[in-house]
């Protein structure tokens, strides 16, 4: 039950900052305005937010080991949102990462 609500979290974590920081990219970029970098920025609050319900009580654990969770969900997020088409190294490092976060996060460590 824990690997799964913390899955959930990192999931729920990266629809947050992911779509805050495409909210801002639109609202500045692609000038749709500041309704759109307000709601990007409530967003990034949330995200760190939900951050925080993690078990781990380790700061550092839990940004680092999202870092794998952001960069493979970054590469679907432009893939639904702007149709990019990630090449095989993209899939091969996003895949690497998510180990990189399992190892980070769900290591026995005998505490």
């Amino acid at each position: 039950m824990y690997v799964a609500r913390s899955a959930a979290l990192f999931l729920l974590a990266a629809l947050l900052e992911i779509g805050g920081a495409w909210l801002v990219w639109q609202g500045v970029r692609e000038h749709r305005g500041w309704a759109w970098i307000g709601a990007g920025v409530a967003a990034l609050g949330l995200y760190g937010v939900v951050a925080t319900f993690q078990s781990d009580a380790d700061f550092g654990r839990i940004l680092a080991a999202y870092g794998g969770v952001f960069v493979a969900g970054s590469l679907v997020w432009g893939m639904v949102a702007d149709g990019y088409r990630p090449d095989r190294w993209d899939v091969t490092g996003a895949v690497i990462c998510l180990a990189g976060m399992a190892v980070i996060m769900y290591a026995p460590r005998g505490r």
